[in-house]
């Protein structure tokens, strides 16, 4: 009877398990703080002067529970603690007032709120390494941008590196410090042992450069539409990455490819269009030759009714990004929020579901960031401020492991 008994639990916990598995858990919000919506120092400039939306980025990093945002319309670079005290402030002095609250910090000043000025003209994507050093994407001035003939594209980027206090410390090109300017970035990432990796599009495709903590470049990947790797058993099938993601613990890249098959009008013969095949994840170690073994990814579902019939719609998940241990964030929209999917790349095929709460009047501008542990943050802003806001989607992604 005793074994009968512990059969019967054993087999409960296995359903009640599998249910988690595919439920979508409603993630709690937390509001943490907000900004208005301006040029002083405790601001966010969201808006070009006629109000609409800039397309200068304003980019997020949470580290050790602090806050990094990289304003480019305001031309400045904040670190906030998790109550919303900012800590520090690098500004461009020709397009910022004066900060009120904060002091210059110069040698020998015992201040705790300081302030540094810096000629920054468009700071864009950031990170931070484990000494919490910036390093944060920023544009030149139109006079000093030049032209790549090979990759045909406008050389105009550079990588600031500012150290904890937040003073100057050098700058990166594409060689490394004091090297050529990059061309469009799209993301820059810290890695294992504190490599930085900043990701740049191409016409055609996407570079990778890769250097240690020191500066050095190690390693420098093309990326092209025509050079990826097909799932087994496909045909016909034409690929286009997506976007890349970095691991934050070991050299690898992310890579997530979709995939698209042409459709064919019989009674024609001729091409009608195409749709999506599949969306697969695919990974590479950076100093590798052959890509890994790929994952599906599941598509998001949508269903609707049309005379009398269920149809359902197969819609392609975006990645957000990778935490420790190669757990990798994807997100849909939907009316109320985002969906949140999270794949495990260990081999167990693992995946959970969540779904954030996002209102629409917050996402006049919004970017998002996942932590090495896994937490998702997000500025999500409004015609009238910025809230800084995240959800413990690490609890979600625990449960992977």
């Amino acid at each position: 009877m005793k074994n009968s008994s512990f059969i019967l639990f054993v087999c409960c916990v296995s359903i009640f398990l599998s249910c988690v598995k595919n439920k979508n858990i409603s993630i709690e919000r937390e509001d943490l703080f907000s900004f208005d919506i301006g040029r002083l120092e405790d601001e966010l400039d969201m808006f070009d002067l006629e109000g609409a939306r800039s397309m200068r980025k304003t980019a997020l990093k949470m580290r050790d529970g602090f806050f990094y945002i990289s304003n480019g319309n305001g031309e400045k670079i904040a670190r906030y603690n998790s109550y919303g005290d900012l800590l520090f402030l690098i500004y461009n002095e020709e397009t910022n007032p004066p900060p009120l609250t904060l002091r210059e910090k110069t040698e020998g000043a015992a201040v705790t709120r300081w302030s540094y000025k810096w000629p920054l003209h468009e700071p864009g994507s950031i990170t931070v390494n484990s000494a919490k050093h910036i390093f944060v994407e920023d544009r030149l001035a139109p006079e000093r941008h030049s032209f790549d003939i090979e990759q045909k594209t406008i050389l105009d980027r550079l990588v600031l590196q500012f150290d904890t206090d937040g003073k100057f410390v050098d700058y990166l090109g594409q060689e490394g410090k004091g090297g050529t300017p990059f061309p469009r970035i799209e993301n820059i990432f810290t890695s294992v042992d504190d490599d930085l990796v900043v990701v740049c599009q191409l016409p055609a495709g996407r570079r990778v450069f890769w250097y240690d903590s020191t500066g050095n470049q190690i390693y420098d990947i093309i990326f092209s539409d025509d050079t990826l790797p097909i799932p087994p058993g496909r045909f016909g099938l034409t690929p286009s990455l997506d976007s890349i993601s970095i691991a934050p613990d070991e050299r690898k890249i992310y890579l997530k490819v979709d995939y698209y098959r042409e459709i064919m009008d019989e009674s024609t013969g001729t091409l009608s269009g195409r749709e999506s095949d599949r969306s697969c994840l695919w990974s590479i170690n950076a100093g590798g030759t052959s890509f890994s073994g790929s994952i599906d990814i599941p598509f998001f579902e949508t269903y609707s009714s049309e005379n009398n019939r269920r149809i359902t719609e197969n819609l392609l998940y975006s990645m957000f990004g990778v935490m420790d241990g190669g757990q990798v964030f994807f997100y849909y929209p939907i009316e109320t929020g985002f969906s949140i999917l999270i794949l495990a790349t260990d081999g167990s095929d693992e995946q959970r579901r969540g779904i954030i709460n996002v209102s629409n009047d917050e996402l006049l501008y919004c970017t998002f960031d996942v932590s090495n542990e896994g937490i998702l943050s997000a500025l999500l802003s409004s015609n009238y401020n910025v809230k800084l806001v995240w959800w413990r989607t690490d609890k979600l992604a625990h449960l992977v492991q």
